[in-house]
């Protein structure tokens, strides 16, 4: 019940500024309805009349204009509806996915991380799209047409309410037979989002690992995987479908068949005079009529179902924890100092930091050094906001970062990790996104300085050059390049580099180097480094250690006190005489 409520506040939050299209979308889909049904009323007394010896042409063709009117405007007002619910149903889709992607802007990135991307695209892109036949079909015309076959029957029993009830004896025979097809739901139409969901995650993964399938000759192996996915989200449905298939036609049935109540009835009380051949033949009409609008209606049945289960799917991400951050600056830093008391941390379940406390004094390079998983990106992540502290705090300049706005805080930090993403852009415009409104000039300056200017004019188009999607069409290192070339870009006081180095060659490692020392001057620099040699003249070193801090200080400090950071710098120096 708790879901279904989420559900439900989510679809009416989608709706909002487009209710009133909405309700002028019904109103026109019954205005379209009553003019059906007054066709066949028109219809019903040109039977009657004629039956009776009306032989005043004038009236049988004024009848045929209004019928022809009528008719017209039924489609007219059809037509209008549809285009008014449509018109607020891809509104109403659109901004669905801008609120999803601006909730995975504010989510911690540890809960984004726990779907697959293959998952967020079947969400965002397909099942937000399903709604559509729901909300721009079945809106108006389930409502309208529910309200004229209702409009249809009381007339019909104005007419004759023995016959009218008996045109419905096979309606509770197909009520039972689409109960039992609707029973089945809960069990059979979960797996198929299960298995959808699997098949994208896989097709994904396939897509994207396709060099190392290909590089590993694991195109049978991972293929096969694929294949299975695929296979098993066709079943899925072909198996709900064959449990469904003969309720279902058997439910469709049932629902025209009124003749099988109404022509024996009928015929039997014109026998005994207490009903007309006119009301007889009438009666037959208006059971078209009233069949008409049920038959639309339970056609959207399977829609309807579906709708409940897409939203679920939405407001499962609409009602993740948010960052909590105050929508205005209530204290300003006094300077761009880092301090981490007593910092604990959870991920899935799993406490990866025990305890942290560590203090970066402003405008000093700071460095995180440890064996791999020990806690050290995390640590970067914590202080870039991108998660929040379960316990303990961070503090910048004296302030609580959680005490400031997320938009604000932003502006403090510029964070480079090592898998940087670039978007299907131009370089410029890659570069230019770490400064809103940054002019080329601006751009080329800072690329200059990173020491990317020469290598970016090497490229086939230069700045014009177009990164592909996730900044395919470059190297490792080139990608790198342009994300540390986009965060100088951004200047801001505190700069986090994440392994921001380990893609690039010796030779442009030692020009990315030279510049970002010159570039970090007086900023608040925090270095995550694999390559000792790259932080050794860092005025703080922090030995991460199983999330924890074992040690700290400078490099001579920690060779004479730490056997762990002697021996990983004894290590590193080996590798690099190798190289060498």
């Amino acid at each position: 019940m708790e879901t279904n409520k989420n559900s439900l506040h989510w679809l009416w939050k989608f709706t909002e500024g487009k209710r009133g299209t909405y309700l002028l979308s019904i109103v026109l889909a019954m205005l379209g309805v009553s003019a059906m049904l007054f066709t066949y009323l028109c219809l019903a007394d040109l039977i009657r009349e004629l039956i009776g010896g009306n032989r005043d042409m004038a009236f049988y063709v004024k009848k045929g204009v209004q019928i022809a009117m009528l008719w017209v405007l039924r489609y007219a007002f059809h037509g209008l509806s549809t285009y008014t619910s449509h018109n607020a149903t891809f509104g109403l889709l659109g901004s669905a996915r801008k609120m999803i992607l601006k909730k995975m802007n504010t989510m911690p990135l540890g809960a984004v991380q726990s779907r697959s991307s293959g998952e967020y695209k079947n969400i965002i892109c397909d099942r937000v799209d399903q709604m559509e036949i729901t909300l721009a079909h079945v809106t108006p015309e389930f409502t309208a047409n529910i309200v004229g076959a209702i409009a249809m029957f009381i007339y019909m029993m104005s007419v004759d309410w023995r016959v009218g009830l008996w045109q419905l004896i096979c309606i509770p025979p197909g009520f039972v037979a689409f109960a039992i097809m609707m029973a089945s739901t809960p069990k059979y139409y979960p797996n198929t989002i299960e298995k959808t969901k699997a098949l994208n995650a896989v097709a994904v993964e396939y897509i994207g690992g396709i060099e190392v399938i290909k590089a590993f000759g694991q195109s049978k192996t991972s293929y096969g995987k694929f294949v299975k996915a695929a296979r098993e989200g066709a079943n899925c449905f072909i198996d709900w479908m064959e449990k469904e298939n003969f309720w279902q036609n058997f439910g469709m049935a049932c629902f025209p068949a009124t003749m099988l109540g109404l022509l024996p009835s009928g015929v039997i009380y014109c026998m005994n005079g207490s009903l007309s051949v006119a009301d007889f033949i009438v009666m037959i009409i208006l059971s078209l009529g009233t069949v008409t609008p049920l038959v639309t209606v339970f056609s959207y049945t399977d829609d309807i179902s579906k709708v409940g289960e897409i939203v679920s799917d939405i407001a499962d991400i609409m009602d993740e924890p948010d960052l909590v951050r105050p929508d205005e600056v209530k204290e300003v830093p006094a300077d761009h100092s880092i301090v981490m008391k007593d910092v604990h941390f959870t991920y899935k379940d799993k406490e990866v930091l025990h305890g942290i406390t560590m203090e970066m004094k402003d405008g000093t390079v700071n460095a995180l050094v440890g064996p791999s998983g020990s806690g050290k990106s995390t640590i970067a992540r914590l202080i870039a906001s991108l998660w929040d502290v379960n316990s303990g705090e961070i503090t910048i300049g004296g302030v609580n970062i959680k005490d400031m706005p997320l938009e604000e805080y932003n502006k403090q930090v510029a964070y480079v990790s090592q898998e940087n993403y670039l978007f299907d852009q131009t370089v410029m415009d890659n570069i230019r996104m770490g400064k809103e409104g940054a002019t080329d000039e601006e751009v080329i300056e800072a690329a200059k300085k990173c020491g990317c200017h020469d290598f970016i004019l090497s490229l086939e188009n230069g700045y014009d050059t177009v990164c592909g999607g996730s900044g395919g069409h470059l190297s490792g290192g080139e990608r790198q390049r342009i994300a540390i070339a986009r965060a100088m870009l951004k200047d801001a006081p505190i700069v986090i580099l994440d392994e921001a180095t380990s893609y690039t060659d010796p030779e442009s490692e030692a020009v990315i180097q030279e510049a970002l020392s010159k570039l970090t001057v007086g900023k608040t620099l925090i270095v995550i480094a694999h390559r000792l040699s790259t932080i050794a003249d860092a005025d703080c070193i922090f030995l991460v250690h199983e999330g924890q801090v074992e040690a700290y200080g400078t490099q001579q400090e920690l060779l004479a006190s730490s056997p762990l950071y002697k021996s990983m710098w004894e290590s590193h120096m080996s590798v690099r005489k190798e190289e060498a």
